[in-house]
């Protein structure tokens, strides 16, 4: 035990050193969130001030002194709300951060263990991790899109058969849903001047998670050269998205236990170690300190990776499908 009382102690201080550094990120990032809160409440007192000035010189004084007073109020509000601002600004540092929860984890193994090894294999984990979550993030930011774009739909259907022309009808819908995306502008320029929609429509169906759009290309296209309802065509179109969409939320409830079957994979591990040091047989120790624990280890780790790997294989294969 005295011999694994420095290893523990260079652990601990690894650990302290690595909970400073991301403590002292957030507090930084923090300090200039509040920096930029300081100079917009400057601002507006600043022009409150001038406002005021203004109506004295007019002769208004009450309206001045009653505007003083709502500017002061309006002010003492901001702050009140400010409070829960700081709060969501640390959940958002926290969450944009959480893929660095893996160093404490880690940390925690490393001193249960006396062993650095848990802390490098969380340090390498941190890059891993952070690019599941972002693939994550991508694909929720690419579904809500897609629906964003059904709602596109219905809305310049309900506009068109409300009287609206399909330019303006367009326009209302697209600044209402946020659907275009970054090719809004270009794709509301083309409606109001003459100009190109469907082209600037199939461009804006190159953004992830826009394809729908260029469903509407085409209906707009039939709708220009042939004389077809556009009303008619966006509305079998917004149908078809919508089952499509109902589909995939089919096979993703129907995928939900194997997903759940991966899960359980992943965590029987953990579990196996867990009930090992419940028992009294310290498997940390023969893990991290034995010659045949470690190769046990790189084993059972390169194993339970390959089997992960090749069941979100599969699960993923029947979602394509």
């Amino acid at each position: 035990m005295t011999e694994r009382l420095p290893h523990a102690h260079a652990v601990a201080q690894v650990v302290w050193v690595a909970c400073a550094v991301l403590a002292l990120r957030w507090a930084a990032e923090r300090q200039r969130g509040a920096g930029r809160a300081r100079a917009l409440l400057t601002l507006a007192d600043a022009a409150g001030a001038g406002a005021r000035g203004v109506d004295s010189a007019r002769g208004v004084r009450g309206v001045g002194r009653a505007r003083g007073f709502g500017d002061l109020r309006g002010l003492l509000d901001r702050r009140r709300a400010g409070r829960p601002a700081v709060v969501a600004g640390w959940w958002a540092v926290l969450r944009s951060r959480r893929a660095w929860l893996c160093l404490p984890a880690a940390g925690a193994l490393a001193l249960l263990g006396a062993s650095p090894l848990p802390l490098v294999a969380g340090a390498l984990a941190v890059p891993l991790v952070e690019r599941r979550l972002r693939a994550a993030e991508r694909r929720r930011a690419r579904e809500a899109r897609a629906e964003r774009v059904v709602s596109l739909c219905g809305a310049v259907v309900g506009e068109l058969r409300a009287g609206w022309q399909p330019a303006q009808a367009l326009s209302f819908a697209a600044r209402e849903t946020g659907a275009l995306g970054a090719e809004e502008a270009a794709v509301l320029a083309a409606a109001r001047f003459g100009g190109d929609v469907p082209e600037a429509l199939r461009k804006a169906a190159d953004q992830d998670g826009a394809d729908g759009l260029a469903g509407m290309a085409a209906c707009w296209q039939v709708a220009v050269d042939g004389g077809a309802g556009l009303a008619a065509g966006l509305d079998r179109l917004e149908a078809a998205l919508r089952d499509h969409r109902e589909q995939r939320e089919r096979l993703r409830a129907e995928l939900a236990g194997a997903w759940a079957t991966v899960a359980v994979l992943a965590v029987l591990p953990l579990a196996g170690v867990a009930l090992g040091a419940a028992l009294g047989a310290d498997p940390l120790r023969v893990l991290l300190h034995t010659p045949a624990g470690l190769g046990c280890l790189v084993v059972g780790g390169a194993l339970e990776a390959a089997g992960l790997w090749w069941a979100a294989r599969i699960v993923r294969g029947g979602e394509r499908e």
